[in-house]
């Protein structure tokens, strides 16, 4: 293996979950893809079209030239526009269609993985256009494609995989996203601390901290009188912190303490993903 040690689990867990969307849809008959997933506005069938789309665009692939139609009620900014593109353009694609294009994509992308020999910092021309890193883009596809197995996981009643390799990278990459929900977006107190306490198929506890100057960290150790505690399931979180569920709708998972104003601000913020 030519990859670099610090992109191998990113590798890794990408792999766990392509196979498992893979496993997911193959069996489908044509009624099925059309079962409506946490996702919003989404189908099995637009969450298969936008992980192929996804990756055929990591591969490089020239994008979709498409118009899109104009009652998408789920689509109100230019770059759910931009991800939408390679999901309607296949909408009206068969079962067989978009199990052969899945696995067709899945192939093309290990190749391209087993000759990878850049540094993980390597500038590479990621999604929506932009220049990343390539270590960042790897990790925001694992994140990616485990998120959209759990929406694949849930349409078709087949739970598994909440504490597999992508669900690590999962916890992170939303831990990382929530200094800034917190402290900025909540308007959590200055100088104040909010805990969270998850359990299930991944535990952990973490603490942000706001300083006096309202920034947010996030830290391992609990906090002693917090302004703030919220004590959930990974599940509940996770579907939370992806905009896959309400705080309404999650409030009988939830156990929130603290002031009122302050812990319905946080939950209201809690959405991470665009």
């Amino acid at each position: 293996m030519s990859l670099h040690p610090t992109l191998q689990p990113y590798a890794d867990a990408w792999t766990h979950s392509i196979d498992a969307i893979s496993e997911l849809v193959s069996p489908l008959v044509e009624g099925e893809w059309n079962r409506r997933t946490p996702c919003p506005g989404w189908s099995v069938r637009d969450v298969v079209s936008h992980v192929i789309g996804m990756e055929c665009e990591m591969l490089g692939d020239p994008r979709p030239i498409h118009t899109l139609p104009r009652d998408l009620y789920h689509v109100t900014n230019e770059q759910q526009r931009y991800t939408e593109m390679q999901v309607d353009v296949r909408r009206h694609h068969t079962a067989p269609e978009m199990t052969s294009e899945l696995e067709y994509t899945v192939i093309r992308r290990n190749r391209q993985l087993r000759n990878e020999t850049r540094e993980p910092r390597a500038i590479i021309r990621g999604l929506h256009g932009q220049e990343t890193a390539l270590e960042d883009a790897m990790r925001n596809r694992a994140f990616d494609v485990w998120v959209h197995e759990q929406d694949l996981r849930t349409a078709l009643g087949r739970p598994g995989n909440l504490d597999s390799p992508g669900a690590h990278i999962t916890r992170d990459v939303l831990l990382d996203r929530l200094p800034k929900a917190v402290a900025k977006d909540a308007g959590a107190p200055r100088s104040s601390a909010i805990v969270f306490d998850v359990h299930g198929p991944l535990e952990f506890l973490r603490t942000i901290r706001v300083d006096i100057n309202g920034r947010g960290t996030l830290e391992t150790s609990p906090a002693l009188g917090p302004a703030a505690s919220f004590s959930l399931d990974w599940e509940t979180y996770f579907r939370l912190a992806c905009g896959r569920v309400t705080p309404e709708a999650a409030s009988d998972r939830i156990k929130a303490e603290g002031d009122p104003g302050l812990t319905a601000a946080i939950l209201r913020h809690f959405a991470v993903t665009p």
